[in-house]
């Protein structure tokens, strides 16, 4: 089973996965951007986002199939996927391999978006780095937000703006009444 996190960025997907991990000991993490930040450092990002690479997306879906059918352990995946190709061709992926996967999604008004960009230090050695993902996470908000209407019918849709403790309460909730 994989627990797909998903909203814009700021919306507190790693948060809401760090409040779970605890409470989820079996349960694995996979960051996807990790994936993306590999390819990076082998292959030119001609768009400057790596989930406009085919690779990316398979690389993706095979590993979370991996480790689903390896280790036999739910998997927590913290990641933004908006795009309705893509996201349908990953969770595709996953259907194919007969993985279940609960996707959530973390609504947040623009405007909290654009604080909790601005207040979250990402390269703090490096400003002008810095600045440059700031404003990317920033210019894709708009995208995010708007893509609630594109998102698979069975989305279950959250309050971003909750405590990280009640969401993951939502999250389990919903997860284990589905067992």
């Amino acid at each position: 089973m994989i627990v797909w996190v998903n909203g814009a960025f700021g919306s507190g997907k790693t948060t809401l996965v760090e409040e779970l991990r605890p409470r989820w000991p079996e349960a694995l993490v996979l960051d996807p951007e990790m994936v993306g930040y590999v390819l990076r450092e082998i292959v030119d990002v001609p768009t400057g986002d790596f989930q406009d690479l085919p690779l990316w997306r398979r690389q993706v879906a095979g590993l979370a199939v991996g480790l689903v059918e390896e280790y036999r352990r739910p998997l927590l995946v913290p990641m933004t996927l908006v795009d309705p190709v893509y996201l349908d061709e990953i969770f595709g992926a996953l259907k194919e391999a007969d993985v279940v996967v609960h996707h959530f999604f973390l609504k947040v008004a623009p405007e909290v978006l654009a604080r909790r960009i601005d207040a979250r230090r990402f390269f703090p050695d490096d400003p002008a780095r810095e600045e440059r993902v700031r404003a990317w996470c920033k210019a894709r908000i708009e995208a995010c937000t708007a893509a609630t209407d594109t998102l698979p019918g069975d989305t279950v849709f959250l309050d971003g703006e909750s405590t990280p403790r009640e969401l993951a309460d939502q999250v389990l909730a919903h997860v284990s009444a589905l067992d």
